[in-house]
């Protein structure tokens, strides 16, 4: 979103907020990029300058002031015109988790049952029903859905008829990472909005600033996702420990990565995996220096170690037992990268 200072949150932002509200055509946007390049915040900060007061008349095509009272109330996550759309289990995780309007009864449901990772039909209800009331400030209404990719069929095909026939002065901004995994005929009702990954050297000096050591070499093992990298840096990953890990898994060494979260630990193996294959067939690797990778592993122990990376990553948020997951794991990156290695390494139980 947009400050009080009105300063865009993240700096990458800036131009594509300002191209998106001056080109503008539809009522629904679809915002789409590479994940953890802030497509969650360009559609915050679209709602904020729909919604923005400083400007007299219909929704203005400049961004937003930051500090008039519609600005306020987004700072605080309580405008009543704005209706941020999320799966239960992100709330909490980007600062969503107190009710939104049209959410009654919604931290009583989720406090029963473990939250999902699906955006629900009951939700898109929810969407229905506040897009028919007016507009409390009198300026629109904003409906945001992140991520889009999340709704599952029944959810989807709900959404599409408000999307087909919008009450009023309703507007819409869907935000994902795979816009493949929407219908066709969403995506077809959405003025495409597409996000790329900011410049290194800005989203190296914006990680700096909030205090991430290594900032480049995060960026790097994160694909050049600063706020994936910003995640990382909070969960303990740090910049030393990521450029010495193809060494402790060539080592068997586990100790060392056994208080990483699991699903952060098999998607760094799989980064691994996918880069010795790269040196391996003579290209040039992705996440980690070519200097600090094993040369010489066959191809064939990769691919049977990159199958069973894919078959434990659909079970990475079982209540393992972190500590001897974590071991298993190595060891089984130790025998694939092993040079020489042949089928058989040790495969995870799931």
């Amino acid at each position: 979103m947009v400050g009080p200072d009105g300063v865009v949150a993240l700096p990458w932002l800036v131009e594509p907020l300002r191209q998106a509200l001056r080109t503008r055509r539809a009522h629904a946007l679809l915002i789409h990029g590479p994940q953890g390049v802030g497509q969650f915040e360009l559609a915050l900060a679209l709602a904020q300058g729909w919604l923005c007061e400083a400007a007299e008349g219909t929704p203005q095509r400049s961004p937003p002031c930051g500090a008039c009272g519609s600005c306020k109330l987004m700072h605080s996550r309580s405008h009543p015109d704005l209706l941020v759309v999320l799966p239960d289990a992100m709330r909490e995780a980007l600062g969503w988790s107190m009710e939104s309007p049209g959410d009654d009864g919604a931290a009583e449901k989720t406090g029963k049952t473990k939250p999902s990772k699906e955006i629900k039909v009951d939700a898109v209800r929810e969407v229905m029903a506040f897009a028919q009331t007016t507009a409390s400030r009198g300026r629109a209404k904003v409906v945001v859905v992140h991520p889009a990719e999340r709704m599952n069929a029944i959810a989807a095909n709900a959404l599409l008829k408000t999307l087909e026939e919008p009450p009023g002065g309703t507007r819409f901004v869907l935000s994902c990472a795979a816009p493949d995994a929407l219908l066709p005929t969403i995506r077809s009702r959405c003025q495409a909005v597409p996000l790329s990954a900011p410049p290194s050297a800005q989203a190296a000096q914006w990680l700096v600033g909030k205090g991430v050591d290594g900032a480049l070499v995060l960026l790097s093992a994160t694909g050049g996702q600063p706020l994936e990298a910003l995640e990382w840096s909070q969960q303990g990953v740090d910049a030393e420990t990521w450029l010495r890990l193809p060494a402790f898994v060539a080592r068997g060494e586990a100790a060392a990565l056994s208080n990483w979260p699991l699903p952060r630990l098999i998607n760094a193996l799989q980064k691994l995996c996918h880069d010795t294959l790269c040196v391996a067939a003579g290209a040039t690797p992705r996440y980690f220096p070519a200097s600090g990778l094993t040369p010489g592993v066959r191809v064939q122990a990769l691919l049977e170690w990159a199958r069973s990376l894919a078959e434990t990553a659909r079970h990475a948020e079982h209540p393992w037992h972190a500590a001897l997951m974590a071991e298993s794991l190595v060891l089984q990156g130790q025998q694939a990268l092993s040079t020489g290695a042949t089928a058989g390494h040790p495969k995870v139980a799931v």
